[in-house]
């Protein structure tokens, strides 16, 4: 019954996961974790359109500008990734 258990918690981490992609698993990157947070939150701002006018009075920018810069950033948000060291 253990084993069961076990498999049945393992399924639904798996299916969680390719749900809700930016979760997370054990070999994930700080950088990656980070890039998939700024990228959530980029597409909350762009797919809530009181978010997107709030950003864009404050700025002083059009509606349109914004949207397009915040679709622009989520290519990189935190920047090039970091090399990798190969050994």
């Amino acid at each position: 019954q253990s084993s069961e258990l076990r498999y049945t918690a393992n399924t639904q981490l798996e299916h969680l996961h390719a749900r809700y992609t930016g979760t997370g698993h054990a070999d994930l990157s700080k950088y990656d974790w980070l890039t998939h947070q700024h990228r959530d939150t980029l597409a909350s701002i762009v797919g809530h359109p009181t978010l997107t006018s709030f950003l864009a009075i404050a700025d002083g920018e059009a509606i349109g500008r914004v949207k397009f810069e915040m679709t622009e950033r989520m290519l990189q948000p935190c920047g090039p990734p970091p090399r990798k060291d190969d050994d």
